[in-house]
C-alpha cells in the first residue's frame, strides 16, 4: 500500500459512527442496485435440489464425471447419485451442456481495499468506503468466487453480515490488521509522525484495524492475541517490503527471529497459523525458519528458499503479478520498475514452484484498483500458462480449500471447501462449456456462469431449463 493511505485508514472504522454505517448497510440492503442477486439466497431452500445432466469437474480430478447429479440439501452435497436415479421431493434444476463445478476460491484478496481507488478513498464519506465493500462483495460472489481469504483490513463486521446473509457475498476467512514492526511494510505513518512518543497511543492505521505496529516479542504476542480475539482464522505478519511503500525497501528483511517465533507459538496455541507478507529469498528463509506455515508472494525467491518451502510443507499463495494491464495502478517511476523485477520473479516462482512441487496457492492481491477487480477470473485464467487448466483450476478449488482448512478449530466454516464431493459445502457453478479445455470461460462470469449457488443457496441462475 502507498504511504498515504493512512489518511484512508484514518477514515475507515476510526470516524464512523454506529449510527451511521448500520443506517448505511440498511439503505444497501434495500438499494435496487443490487437487484441481479437472486433474492433466494436469503431464505434456505425448502426442499432438496438435484442438479443433474451437467458433467462435473470435481475440483480434483483432471477429468470430467458423467452420469453423476448432485444433491444438494441443507446447504452441504449431500449425495451424487447417479443420472437416472430419482429423488423424491427434490427441485430439479437441468444443467444439460454445462459444466459444474466448485465455487473459486481467491486466497489473497482485500475486502475493503480492493475497489476503491486511492483519491475517492481520501475524500469520501467513511460510511461511502463500507458501503462500496459490502456492494464489491455482491460482485464477488457473481464472478464465481464464494470464499476469500482476506489478507489484511478489518472486515470482521461485513463477514457477520454476509455469514447472516442479510448482504450477498462469499465467505470471509479474516486476518484482521496485518501486523508491522516500526517501518515495516503495514507501518502507514508519514515520517513527520516520528518519532513516536508513548502518550500518542496508536496510529490512525492501527485504531482502524488495517495494521497493528509491534515492536518486540511482549508487542508481537499482544497484537496476534488481539486479532485472534476478534476472529481471525490466520494472522498476517510483514516480514519483508512492498512495491507500493516508500520507507520500507523492497529487499529489508522485517521481524526478528524471535519477533516471528512470538507471532507462530501465539497462533499455534490458538490451533491455526501464521502467514508473511515478503518478497526476498532471505526473507522467506527467516520467516519458515521461524515456523511460518504461509509465504505470501514470494516471486523473488531463489532455489533454496523454495526446496525450504517443499521440505517444510509450507504453503506458497502466489498471484500472477506481470507488470500488466491488471496490476495494481503506480504512480512513482521507481514503483513500476519493482513491478517489472516481480514480474521477472513471477515467471521463475511458477517453475520453481512447479518443479519443487511446492503447495502452491492463488490469489489477486487486488488494491485500490475498482477496474481489477473485474479481472479475478481473467488472472486465475493467466496461471494456466504454467500449471495448464486443469491445475490452475484446481489450485482455485481444492488447492485453496486445503490451504483453508489450516486456520483449524479457528476456520469459521465447519466444512470441506474447494470439492464437489458428499458432506462438502453446496458452492456450485455452472459454467457454459468445458473450462478444462478453455479456462479463458471463467474470465466473462456474466456470460458463462449460469448458476452461482454458495452453502446451497441460489445468488444467480439464468439456466432456460428450469422445474
Amino acid at each position: 500500500m502507498r504511504p498515504e493511505v493512512q489518511n484512508v485508514c484514518a477514515r475507515i472504522e476510526h470516524a464512523i459512527s454506529r449510527r451511521t454505517l448500520l443506517g448505511g448497510l440498511a439503505a444497501l440492503i434495500s438499494a435496487p442496485a443490487l437487484g441481479t442477486i437472486s433474492p433466494a439466497f436469503a431464505q434456505p431452500a425448502s426442499r432438496p435440489t438435484l442438479l443433474r445432466n451437467g458433467r462435473i469437474f470435481d475440483g480434483v480430478s483432471s477429468t470430467l464425471l458423467e452420469g453423476r447429479s448432485i444433491l444438494v440439501d441443507g446447504g452441504r452435497i449431500k449425495a451424487m447419485p447417479g443420472a437416472d436415479e430419482t429423488i423424491a421431493d427434490a427441485e430439479i434444476i437441468d444443467c444439460t451442456g454445462k459444466t459444474l463445478m466448485p465455487g473459486l476460491i481467491d486466497a489473497h484478496w482485500h475486502t475493503l481495499l480492493a475497489a476503491i481507488p486511492l483519491t475517492v478513498a481520501m475524500t469520501a464519506d467513511v460510511a461511502y468506503l463500507h458501503l462500496v465493500a459490502a456492494e464489491e462483495a455482491q460482485k464477488t460472489i457473481l464472478r464465481g468466487f464464494t470464499t476469500v481469504r482476506d489478507m489484511g483490513g478489518p472486515s470482521f463486521a461485513l463477514k457477520r453480515a454476509i455469514d447472516e446473509n442479510r448482504i450477498a457475498g462469499p465467505r470471509i476467512f479474516p486476518s484482521g490488521a496485518m501486523i508491522s514492526q516500526t517501518s515495516g511494510h503495514g507501518d502507514f505513518r508519514s515520517r513527520r509522525e516520528l518519532p513516536r512518543a508513548f502518550e500518542m497511543g496508536m496510529s490512525d492505521a492501527e485504531k482502524a484495524g488495517i495494521s497493528a505496529i509491534a515492536d518486540g516479542v511482549p508487542e508481537v504476542l499482544r497484537r496476534t492475541r488481539e486479532q485472534l480475539m476478534l476472529g481471525a482464522s490466520q494472522v498476517k505478519i510483514m516480514v519483508g517490503g512492498g512495491v507500493s511503500s516508500l520507507y520500507d525497501p523492497l529487499d529489508s528483511i522485517q521481524f526478528t527471529r524471535e519477533e516471528i517465533r512470538a507471532a507462530v507459538e501465539a497462533t499455534s496455541d490458538w490451533g491455526t497459523y501464521v502467514c508473511a507478507h515478503v518478497y526476498t529469498a532471505p526473507g522467506i528463509k527467516r520467516a519458515l525458519s521461524n515456523g511460518v506455515r504461509c509465504i505470501e508472494h514470494g516471486q523473488l525467491a531463489d532455489e533454496e528458499a523454495v526446496r525450504q518451502m517443499a521440505d517444510t510443507g509450507a504453503w506458497w499463495s502466489i498471484q500472477p503479478f506481470l507488470a500488466d494491464d491488471d496490476s495494481n495502478p503506480k504512480s512513482l517511476p521507481e514503483q513500476r520498475a519493482m513491478q517489472e523485477l516481480i514480474a521477472e520473479g513471477t515467471v521463475r516462482a511458477f517453475d520453481l514452484g512447479r518443479d519443487f512441487k511446492v503447495k502452491m496457492a492463488w490469489g489477486t492481491d487486488i488494491l485500490f484498483n475498482p477496474a481489477g477487480t473485474r479481472t479475478q477470473g481473467r488472472q486465475l485464467a493467466k496461471t494456466a500458462r504454467w500449471l495448464g487448466n486443469d491445475g490452475a483450476l484446481r489450485m482455485a478449488t481444492s488447492g485453496n480449500g486445503e490451504l483453508l482448512a489450516l486456520s483449524g478449530g479457528r476456520s469459521p466454516y465447519k466444512g470441506q471447501i474447494g470439492v464437489l464431493a458428499p458432506n462438502a459445502y453446496a458452492d456450485i457453478l455452472a459454467i457454459d462449456g468445458n473450462p478444462l479445455e478453455d479456462i479463458s470461460l471463467i474470465s466473462d462470469p456474466e456470460k458463462n456462469m449460469k448458476l452461482i449457488m454458495k452453502d446451497g443457496r441460489i445468488y444467480k441462475n439464468t439456466l432456460a431449463d428450469q422445474h
